[in-house]
């Protein structure tokens, strides 16, 4: 057997339906769109999400919530485990934590440092913002917030 002997399965391909090519090719004339009627028209039928005339489900659904990214506030979030990392007595930013690699991207409107996990060191925190769960823990293992 050669490549050049090879053939498609019987009945594998069929050809295209060539409509409107006269009457003797059996879909001449009305080119198998019947008589009269929307769907003979030129340009006829309706749109993807037309039901028939009544309230379609795109708009039947209730729209919920709105998400303004023009106007959002984009932070740098840190947990309180990633100052861990860090000695007792050492100033934290947004840069230690760069330089670290605990922060690969430093978005525009800076760090804010959430209260989740546990904090060992007594570290000082330089950041935009804190949450009040992370000022309290931060305080109690012995260290300061500053807020730039």
């Amino acid at each position: 057997m050669y490549i050049h002997d090879l053939t498609n399965a019987e009945g594998a391909r069929t050809s295209s339906k060539r409509v409107g090519r006269g009457i003797g090719s059996g879909t001449g004339k009305t080119s198998t769109r019947g008589h009269k009627g929307q769907w003979a028209r030129s340009g006829g039928g309706v749109r993807p999400n037309f039901e028939g005339g009544q309230m379609p489900l795109t708009r039947r659904i209730p729209k919920k919530g709105f998400n303004n990214k023009r106007f959002a506030h984009a932070y740098t979030v840190v947990n309180l485990d990633a100052f861990n990392a860090f000695e007792d007595g050492a100033t934290v930013g947004i840069e230690e934590l760069v330089e670290a690699g605990i922060v690969k991207v430093v978005e525009p409107y800076g760090l804010k440092v959430l209260g989740d996990g546990t904090l060992e060191k007594k570290v000082t925190v330089r950041a935009k913002k804190f949450s009040a769960a992370a000022v309290a823990k931060i305080e109690k293992a012995g260290g300061k917030t500053e807020v730039l």
